[in-house]
C-alpha cells in the first residue's frame, strides 16, 4: 500500500529499462531530439523515460485541470438523466467527497495491477518466497540464489535477465504453451509446464526437477474494474485485445451507458503511448462530435472483424501479432484524423530480429527516429553492465 493506505497499482521494478527501443514509444509532436536537446541511446532507464513524458505532458500545461492524490470509489450511471455519478476521496484531507455528475466516462487506468494467480499442486509445501511479477521490486534480492520463473512473455523475459544480471545463479523458465525460445546463457533453462512442487522441489512435465529458493509468477493481469457498476466492466481476460461484445474501436462501450462510455489503454502489447494517443484522440473526436456512429450492424461487424483476425493469428509468429495491432492502431488513428504516420511494425520486426540473435545484447543497438531521421548513439556502458541507471550517469557522455 502507499502512504494512504491505498493498494500500489504500479508494477514497475528498481533497475527496469524500457524493452523496446524510444523510437517506438516516441510521441510525433514531441521527439526525444526535442526534449533531450542531443541524440541519445534507444532503450532508456526507467527514470529517463520517465521525464521525457513529463516533458510531453508540461508542455500542454495539463496539471490545472488533472486532481491528483483523489481515488474514485464508485462509478454508476443513471439511466434517468443519461449521465455518471461519480463519487471520490480527496486522500490528502481524507475525505469523501459529494457524488459528481459527468456526461461521459473515460477509464484509462491501465491493465498491469490486479495479478492472474494460477495455484500449482504442492505450492501450500513450498518453504521459500512465493511472488508475482506485480510484487517483484529489486533483482538485488535474489543474489545467488536459483529462481523459478513461471510465465514465457515479456515479465518473464525481462525479470529473468534482470536476476542474471544481479547475481542470482540459476534461472529456470516454465512454460505453458510455447518457451520463449531465445538463446539464452547455460544460467537461464526454459522448461515445460510445472506440475508439482513439493517442498523446495518443482518437478516440470517432461518428468525433470528441480531445487528452487523463490517461485516468481509471471503469470499475467486481470483486468478488474471494482469503482465501476456491473454492466459497465469489461469482462475479457487480459488478452492482447479485449474481447467483449460491442467494444466499437476497441474503445467504445455499446453495451449499457448510452454509447458515454469509453476505455483506453486495454490492449496488451507492443505498441503503448502513440496507441494510447490515437484512442484519446479518437474519444475526444467521438465526445466532441466530429465522430459519428455508424449503425449498429456496422459497429457489431467492425468488432467481429478484429475478433476474428486475432483468433486466426499464429501464437509463434510474433510477425503477425505486432502487424494486426500496426493495423488496429493505423484503423483508429485514420479515422480520429490524428494527423502522423505511426507505423512502426518494420522497427518492431527488428528489435524481435534482434532479440532472437542475443536476448543480452538487443538493448545495446541502434535505432533511428521515424520522425526526426536522428539514428541513436550506441550507450557507453552495456546493458548487461549498466548496474548505475540514474538519468544523469545514463545521459553523461563517457570519457
Amino acid at each position: 500500500t502507499d502512504q494512504y493506505g491505498e493498494p500500489v497499482h504500479g508494477s514497475m521494478y528498481r533497475n527496469l529499462w524500457s524493452n523496446a527501443p524510444k523510437e517506438c514509444l516516441e510521441y510525433p509532436d514531441y521527439t526525444f531530439d526535442e526534449h533531450f536537446g542531443k541524440a541519445i541511446p534507444s532503450f532508456l532507464p526507467r527514470e529517463v523515460l520517465y521525464d521525457y513524458l513529463k516533458g510531453r505532458w508540461s508542455k500542454g500545461d495539463l496539471r490545472p485541470w488533472i486532481r491528483f492524490n483523489h481515488v474514485v470509489r464508485q462509478v454508476t450511471y443513471n439511466d434517468s438523466t443519461d449521465d455518471f455519478s461519480v463519487v471520490a476521496k480527496d486522500l490528502v484531507e481524507d475525505r469523501d467527497l459529494p457524488a459528481q455528475k459527468f456526461d461521459y466516462l473515460i477509464v484509462a487506468t491501465g491493465q498491469f495491477s490486479a495479478p492472474n494467480i494460477p495455484s500449482f499442486p504442492g505450492i501450500d509445501t513450498f518453504p521459500g518466497r512465493i511472488m508475482h511479477s506485480h510484487e517483484f521490486r529489486n533483482a538485488c534480492e535474489f543474489k545467488d540464489q536459483t529462481l523459478l520463473v513461471v510465465g514465457s512473455s515479456y515479465s518473464a523475459e525481462d525479470i529473468a535477465l534482470q536476476t542474471l544480471k544481479y547475481g542470482a545463479k540459476k534461472i529456470f523458465c516454465t512454460y505453458r504453451t510455447r518457451p520463449m525460445g531465445f538463446k539464452w546463457p547455460p544460467q537461464i533453462e526454459e522448461k515445460p509446464l510445472l506440475t508439482r512442487i513439493e517442498g523446495s522441489t518443482v518437478h516440470f512435465k517432461d518428468g525433470t526437477v528441480a531445487d528452487v529458493d523463490a517461485i516468481i509468477l509471471c503469470t499475467g493481469y486481470l483486468l478488474v474494474f471494482p469503482f465501476l457498476e456491473e454492466r459497465l466492466r469489461l469482462k475479457s481476460s487480459n488478452l492482447s485485445l479485449p474481447r467483449d461484445p460491442g467494444l466499437y474501436k476497441c474503445t467504445l462501450w455499446t453495451q449499457a451507458a448510452n454509447n458515454k462510455l469509453l476505455y483506453i489503454g486495454m490492449q496488451n502489447y507492443c505498441y503503448t503511448y502513440t496507441l494510447f494517443d490515437a484512442q484519446a484522440k479518437w474519444a475526444v473526436n467521438y465526445v466532441t462530435g466530429k465522430i459519428k456512429l455508424p449503425d449498429n450492424e456496422t459497429i457489431v461487424k467492425d468488432w467481429k472483424k478484429w475478433v476474428a483476425r486475432l483468433k486466426e493469428i499464429i501464437l509463434t509468429d510474433l510477425r503477425e501479432d505486432i502487424d494486426f495491432h500496426t493495423d488496429y492502431l493505423l484503423d483508429i488513428a485514420k479515422e480520429a484524423n490524428y494527423g502522423y504516420d505511426l507505423d512502426r511494425a518494420e522497427k518492431y520486426h527488428l528489435w524481435e530480429t534482434q532479440k532472437q540473435v542475443n536476448i543480452l545484447t538487443y538493448r545495446d543497438q541502434s535505432h533511428v527516429s521515424k520522425f526526426t531521421g536522428t539514428k541513436s548513439p550506441i550507450h557507453h556502458t552495456t546493458f548487461m553492465e549498466a548496474y548505475d541507471d540514474s538519468m544523469s550517469t545514463f545521459l553523461a557522455t563517457k570519457q
